[in-house]
Parts: structure tokens; sequence; C-alpha cells
């Protein structure tokens, strides 16, 4: 089932976003892209419930999640945030357990499967090695890496990832962006936000465009970059042209 978006409102002092509505496909990995302050991370915030609408709703497989218990979402939705916070003194292994939560009893007491869907994701971003290191001891690509298998371990059918290539140098950019790339090969829904637009639509099944806190436009990569639509939303001119490798459209902008 798809992640419906009705007249969504939600927002902070000083800015909300403006009626959105949207259907963002089952299997599809999704890139909201927009200029800073345009309601991106405001949007995905909603759709993960940390934001409570304003206004409208949002129904993820058919239900609203605003009447569904925090831990039947978490079984539902796993979500990287852009700033994830490192808990002090723990190890790569046990923050990756901490996506087996919505599945324990209170006692916190790991199944088998639990430790099943832990290595795998070990092995999936290629930590297990480093499983026994503290994760505030990692570099800053290899601690993303980290969140992203503890979103891997969650076991979800929908990922939601946040800026996730923020502050990373091109390497880990490309390893964040293969990992969400495999989970979308896996079946998964995948929704991120993203700057780079040639990344978004090297990457992405569809493309979101939001431009002051409102659905500016959607559709496919090669429908959406357009040298009309850059102008239009970033105030940029700019050439569009087909990646030497993937051919999908990248940019060059004049100025």
């Amino acid at each position: 089932m798809s992640i419906l978006l009705t007249d969504i409102r939600s927002g902070y002092d000083g800015f909300r976003l403006q009626g959105v509505s949207h259907e963002i496909a089952t299997g599809s990995l999704t890139a909201l892209i927009g200029p800073n302050g345009c309601g991106k991370s405001t949007l995905l915030k909603t759709i993960s419930r940390e934001l409570k609408p304003g206004g409208g709703t949002v129904q993820i497989a058919g239900k609203d999640i605003e009447t569904q218990r925090t831990k039947a979402i978490a079984k539902q939705v796993a979500v990287l945030p852009q700033h994830p916070v490192v808990p002090p003194g723990i190890t790569v292994e046990q923050l990756v357990g901490y996506g087996r939560a919505p599945y324990q009893n209170l006692l916190g007491i790991k199944s088998p499967e639990d430790q099943d869907h832990i290595e795998a994701a070990l092995e999936t971003v290629k930590l297990t090695e480093s499983r026994g290191k503290l994760v505030s001891a990692l570099s800053g690509g290899q601690r993303q890496r980290a969140f992203v298998a503890l979103s891997i371990a969650q076991d979800t059918p929908y990922v939601l990832f946040d800026e996730p290539t923020s502050f990373l140098d091109i390497r880990y950019q490309y390893d964040v962006l293969d990992l969400m790339a495999q989970l979308h090969a896996q079946g998964k829904t995948v929704v991120t936000v993203l700057h780079d637009i040639p990344q978004a639509a090297r990457y992405a099944t569809d493309l979101v465009v939001m431009k002051d806190g409102q659905l500016f436009a959607s559709g496919t990569p090669q429908d959406i970059v357009t040298e009309d639509l850059l102008h239009q939303v970033y105030d940029v001119t700019a050439k569009v042209f087909p990646d030497p490798v993937s051919g999908t459209p990248a940019v060059a902008a004049i100025r």
C-alpha cells in the first residue's frame, strides 16, 4: 500500500506546509528535492509522525498514522533522521540492535530472529568487523552506515532518510545512496530528502519538488529535471544533459 498525504499543514512557528497532497507509490524510491527551507524535512517528519499535522492526514498502508500505536508504526516505518544522536558508550552492534526494539517485550530480550536481523544488517553495510567498536569512534561515513544498519535491522516495508548524505565526502555519499538503492531493490518503499539534484535523478524512481511549503511538481527524473523547472524553483540558469554513466539528468549551472 502507498503513503497517502492529504492536505498536510504541519510546521513550526513562522513556517507551515501549505496543504500538501500526494501519493507516494508502493515500492518506489522517492526523493524530496527543493531549495533550503522549502519544507522537505518538515514533510518527511510529518510522514514519520515526528511532527503532528496541524491539518490533514497521513495514511500508510491504508491506515491513518495518528490512530496507531507507536510500536505498530515502528514495525511499518524506519527513520534515519538528519542528525542522529549517538548514545554515549555503545557499540555498533548495540546500536543496530535498537532496530529490533519494536519486536521485543518489556525486558528487551533478543530472540534468535532478532540476532539474525542484526547480523544481516551488519553484513549489508560492511560493518561486521567493527561490531565491537564504539559508535563515537567511527568516521562520519561509517557512523552513517551504522545508522542505516539500524534501519535495516528494523525490517520495515517503509524506510525514510532525511538528508542522509549531508556532511559526507563523495565516497560515503555513494555508499549511502547505494544502500538505499539496495533496500529499494529488495522491495521496500524508500523516501529520502536530497539536495544534490543529479544524485536524486540517478537513484530515485520519483521526484517530489517542494517550494515555499508547497508541492511544486512531481514525476520521474526525466520529466522533472528541466532547465525551466530549475529556473522556477531554484532561480538558477543551468543546462541539463544526460549523465554519461547513468543516462539520467545531470545539471551544469551557468550562474
